[in-house]
């Protein structure tokens, strides 16, 4: 995987906050808001913002847990994306399984 060296990246890393732009951050509950912030990570984040939200939120594995079973809502190329860089599969991903979902209930 492309961020296996975390460790040592993320150090000096911090997330921007550009990338929450509409949030005010004084007082911003990091953990509860957690699904927001990775999709975010995703959609618009330098690198260095992937390793600084890795080391947030406790390593590569909880990152990819919190894709995995948290982030609702990415587009096509950021699921293709994760699917690629994180060592996932669509049928792993929440917003996938929302989405067709979504889509047999529509057809029904």
């Amino acid at each position: 995987m492309i961020f296996e060296d975390w460790r040592e990246k993320s150090r000096d890393a911090a997330l921007s906050p550009a990338l929450l732009w509409d949030y005010n951050l004084s007082g911003f509950d990091w953990d509860y808001m957690r699904a927001l912030v990775v999709g975010r990570v995703i959609e618009r984040g330098r690198p260095e913002d992937f390793y600084a939200a890795i080391r947030l939120y406790g390593g590569l594995e909880n990152f990819r847990e919190i894709i995995k079973k948290e982030v609702m809502e990415l587009s096509a190329i950021n699921v293709a994306f994760v699917c690629a860089y994180f060592d996932l599969t669509k049928e792993e991903l929440r917003c996938c399984k929302r989405r067709q979902s979504r889509e047999e209930h529509l057809n029904s």
